[in-house]
């Protein structure tokens, strides 16, 4: 049987570092895989003079699955989002952002098991009719749903939320004040609901779902939403089981994926060895769940859990004074 090839692009300021410790942690488990590097982000720019070479594209491409440190786009400098170029290009429609409480940690709850499935092509971050005046006193900016993107999307979510034995999908809008587009995404969701007769249906105006989120997260299960919304309750998400160290992401599209620590850069701690790879190393195993190969993925989690819950050689954001270094091994050893 011929070994699945994995692209992996390591990133930008401490990616590269929790990148490699996520492939010692992926072949200590038995994976396998054989993998092929690419240049994104700033560090692509140095070496190539462009931050999404045509060489990277091309092995996303050959491959159709890819693991991602995280990038960095230079602000205010005329570049797009190399995270949105990339879900263009390749057509990732579905953003999986799952949170789970660990023991060990320092966050505020317990009992968290959220997956939040965000819509990733449209919305506000469709990119469309960005205008602003020559005077530079008004700017515009456009936001596109359109019937099949949203039925796209919230079928996405009830499958997968039947796949994982999940009980409610809540589809979060703003049709109240938004009434096209929202209102839009909420007449499509109530349409999907009804085909899921087995699965508890709500839907959460956007500001009621933050303030619910933080009052009572435990009555979430599976949240539906657009870009913008879903970009940003999931990060609330994560605050709820430690922060974005603890929050991996999915971009999902018909043939091909990107799996993906959703924090940033952190250049101001890149190569010190402090980093927590926590979150790749939990994108690592939602890219294993999608191979199929969840056994894999239950060892590792169950040896990542393990470490966080007894606090051994863990880094400071977990209440620990080690290193990326020791954290692995710490990981490794129970593999």
């Amino acid at each position: 049987m011929a070994k699945q090839t994995i692209t992996v692009i390591p990133g930008d300021g401490i990616g590269p570092d929790i990148i490699d410790a996520t492939i010692k942690v992926l072949d200590k488990a038995g994976c396998n895989f054989a993998y092929e590097y690419a240049d994104a982000g700033l560090t692509a720019l140095e070496n190539h003079g462009d931050l999404v070479p045509e060489s990277t594209l091309d092995l996303i491409k050959k491959n159709k699955v890819t693991l991602k440190g995280p990038l960095t786009t230079p602000v205010g400098e005329g570049f797009t989002s190399i995270n949105v170029t990339l879900r263009k290009q390749f057509k990732l429609y579905a953003n999986l952002r799952p949170v789970l409480s660990f023991k060990g940690t320092k966050a505020r709850y317990e009992n968290i098991d959220i997956l939040t499935v965000r819509e990733n092509t449209q919305g506000m971050y469709s990119g469309a009719g960005q205008v602003v005046s020559e005077d530079g006193t008004q700017a515009e900016a456009m936001s596109i749903v359109t019937r099949d993107g949203a039925e796209k999307i919230l079928t996405f979510a009830y499958e997968t939320a039947r796949k994982e034995g999940r009980k409610k999908v809540t589809a979060v809008h703003k049709a109240n004040i938004l009434k096209s587009t929202s209102g839009l995404f909420l007449k499509v969701a109530r349409e999907v609901a009804a085909r899921y007769p087995d699965i508890e249906s709500t839907e959460m105006i956007v500001d009621n779902c933050c303030m619910q989120l933080v009052m009572n997260p435990e009555q979430f299960d599976v949240i539906v939403t657009t870009n913008l919304f879903g970009d940003i309750l999931s990060d609330l998400c994560a605050g709820l089981v430690g922060g974005l160290g603890m929050a991996p992401g999915a971009n999902i599209g018909e043939d091909c994926a990107i799996f993906e620590a959703v924090h940033g850069s952190a250049p101001d701690i890149a190569g010190k060895n402090l980093a927590n790879p926590t979150s790749v190393i939990l994108a690592a195993l939602q890219m294993l769940e999608y191979l199929e190969m969840s056994d894999k993925a239950d060892n590792i989690r169950k040896a990542l859990t393990d470490v966080i819950a007894t606090g051994d050689r863990t880094t400071r954001d977990l209440g620990g004074t080690h290193g990326t270094t020791d954290f692995t091994d710490a990981v490794l050893e129970r593999l």
